[in-house]
């Protein structure tokens, strides 16, 4: 069974929409693309460089894997080596136009299609961006590892981490570290179920 880890760049307040580049993700008039760039920090990417190992597939959303698919393919080292390599499992209606392969849409049953997955022998998946697949994958339990690289800054608007409607739920902190530049780097697991209760 593989594993599955989702890694996000976030804000104080939740947003993951464009943390790369002011053109990342103009979605809905977003015009602070690139707030995670002035904050890079050796903590973010050693994380990176742990969850991603030596060999991993990628689960991801149709818009992130057009945004990827126009930037991935014309750049090189060994990051861009390894995505390129990795199987990309696409949430999408369009399955015929996932030219960027290795690729396979998930199919009409988002989480069937991951737990079908998920089931099989391969790398672990990492989720990138895809907002819509958090909530997702929290909500029926499918995530074994969240990483949350939390940067110091306040956006106000954007696509959010958790964007509602989720099953209220619990995460169990594993691991933090925190960077030079503010950002700091949380690990997670699921805990089940959100508990209640009064002081």
């Amino acid at each position: 069974m593989r594993r599955i880890t989702i890694l996000e760049h976030v804000s104080l307040d939740g947003i993951i929409q464009a943390p790369g580049g002011p053109d990342e993700d103009r979605d809905g008039g977003f015009a602070h693309g690139g707030w995670a760039a002035p904050h890079d920090d050796p903590a973010g990417g050693e994380a990176i460089g742990a969850a991603h190992g030596d060999r991993f597939d990628l689960l991801i959303g149709r818009r992130t894997y057009d945004i990827w698919a126009g930037y991935w393919p014309h750049s090189q080292g060994p990051m861009a080596d390894q995505i390129n390599g990795a199987t990309k499992y696409v949430a999408t209606h369009r399955p015929e136009s996932l030219a960027w392969g290795p690729a396979e849409a998930l199919g009409p049953d988002l989480a069937a299609g991951i737990r079908r997955i998920k089931d099989t022998k391969g790398p672990d998946l990492i989720v990138w961006g895809s907002s819509s697949l958090t909530s997702l994958l929290i909500s029926q339990q499918l995530a074994d590892e969240v990483i949350l690289m939390i940067f110091p800054v306040l956006i106000g608007t954007g696509k959010r981490l958790f964007g509602g409607g989720e099953a209220p739920a619990e995460l169990k902190l594993i691991r933090s570290r925190t960077g030079e530049s503010g950002v700091i780097v949380n690990t997670y697991t699921p805990a089940g179920p959100m508990r209640t209760g009064a002081y």
